[in-house]
């Protein structure tokens, strides 16, 4: 990707954050950059092409992950999936892709069905790690893998929501101590 798509695609994917993807336009992504809307535009012909492209990155992130992680245990990777959702959202910033969960309705189709590929991906991630943590003995046998990622990933983009609202700092204390109830 050339420098200025690549600052296109930054900024859109923090103004997801902030604003969610309904909400900004191309106005907000050119005043920032000093260029032209139609600067933009040569970029990305429409808003949903830069939407997918976000969500393309996510979806990557997300598949690269256990490959990054391949040698460490399941106890490991699930702290480095916690840690990285940590250090990826700052003190008043809510999950990319909760964001654009939220704007579902009003996405595009192409977009929708990209979102909904990220979702599955994101909650299948989490489920492997905790089948491993499972066959580790790290977590009772009983326990449905799937259903605990739905509620460590809901409890954790939930916080975030709280803490972008209060204005407070709670993230890491809270998915930590949600995490030391879980295991």
């Amino acid at each position: 990707m050339d420098n200025r798509k690549t600052q296109i695609v930054e900024l859109a994917f923090n103004l997801i954050q902030e604003k969610g993807y309904v909400a900004f336009s191309y106005d907000d992504l050119a005043k920032p950059l000093g260029v032209t809307k139609a600067s933009i535009h040569y970029h990305f012909e429409k808003k949903e092409d830069l939407g997918l492209t976000i969500a393309d990155r996510m979806l990557q992130a997300l598949e690269q992950f256990p490959v990054r992680f391949a040698s460490h245990t399941a106890q490991e990777r699930l702290n480095k999936f916690i840690e990285e959702r940590i250090e990826r959202f700052g003190d008043h910033e809510i999950c990319p892709l909760s964001s654009l969960q939220t704007d579902y309705e009003s996405l595009p189709q192409e977009l929708q069905k990209k979102v909904q590929l990220v979702s599955q991906k994101e909650i299948a991630v989490l489920a492997d790690i905790l089948t491993d943590m499972k066959s580790e003995g790290l977590l009772e046998s009983s326990s449905d893998t799937n259903s605990l990622a739905y509620l460590i990933l809901s409890c954790g983009k939930g916080i975030l929501q709280y803490q972008r609202v209060l204005g407070i700092s709670v993230f890491p204390q809270l998915f930590k101590e949600m995490s030391r109830l879980i295991f």
